[in-house]
């Protein structure tokens, strides 16, 4: 494994870590705010509330976006190195990462952190704004 290649797959394991954490703290938050709002919630509330749908629906949108332009460059670029190499075989195309293994690991890898990025940015931004604020 390449040095940014291991880069960018501890970057994706603190991002899924930090993911996972943030998560269930942000959950745990707003069901006891749904608890305790009851059938009448409060200006505060409804806002928290929609917000909440909103950005889940903006976070995986983002995502999607993010991963499909990701795998796009990924793919030109594989099928440059392709066509490099079947017109000019005797060409090294792309230095010391023309493993093929290599190119589609670090792919994956930067397909899915592309795709971690906005969810993972607006959950950690939740548990933070979330763990400063009182539930009443």
């Amino acid at each position: 494994m390449t040095t940014s290649s291991r880069r960018g797959s501890r970057s994706l394991a603190t991002q899924t870590a930090e993911l996972a954490l943030a998560a269930p703290q942000v959950v745990a938050h707003r069901l006891t705010r749904m608890a305790l709002a009851g059938h009448t919630p409060n200006a505060r509330d409804r806002k928290e509330f929609q917000q909440m749908g909103a950005e889940k629906v903006a976070a995986f949108q983002e995502s999607w976006m993010a991963m499909y332009l990701q795998a796009w460059r990924v793919q030109q670029q594989m099928m440059a190195t392709a066509m490099q190499s079947f017109w000019m075989p005797w060409s090294r195309v792309g230095g010391s990462s023309t493993n093929a293994l290599e190119q589609w690991q670090k792919a994956t890898i930067g397909i899915l952190g592309q795709g971690m990025a906005p969810v993972h940015r607006r959950a950690v931004a939740n548990a933070k704004r979330l763990n400063r604020t009182k539930l009443r």
